[in-house]
């Protein structure tokens, strides 16, 4: 069978969490779609702001920011999780790029001390 696609998962840990910002994260997307050559599109954030204090996240493992940065063959996914200093990326594309530099990237970008990465060939 040909490849479909790929898909890299990093998983980091002992991250900067004041790199957990729309901001932050909105140049972190630029940026690694600049270094994998990957035409962005829709951006969408998942958070807390907006949000009445007694409905917000308070649980370490839901406190944080998601976004899913579309791009034009597929999507890049981040969650922070603040109280863990975590972050969790999926980037899947049909086109092809090079993890080993987005990886880097990735974990430069947020501070991670710990970074554990997964890559797959979709078929």
């Amino acid at each position: 069978m040909e490849k479909y696609g790929i898909e890299l998962i990093l998983d980091m840990h002992g991250c900067d969490s004041s790199t957990f910002t729309r901001e932050s994260i909105g140049r972190y997307f630029e940026r690694l779609c600049e270094i994998i050559d990957m035409k962005r599109e829709a951006l969408y954030f998942w958070d807390d702001i907006g949000v009445p204090e007694e409905k917000r996240q308070t649980s370490p493992h839901t406190q944080g920011t998601s976004a899913v940065q579309f791009i034009l063959t597929s999507s890049i996914i981040i969650h922070t999780l603040d109280q863990l200093g975590a972050v969790y990326v999926n980037m899947f594309s049909c086109k092809g790029f090079d993890p080993k530099l987005a990886e880097k990237f990735t974990v430069k970008w947020f501070g991670a001390g710990d970074c554990s990465a997964r890559f797959i060939e979709r078929i």
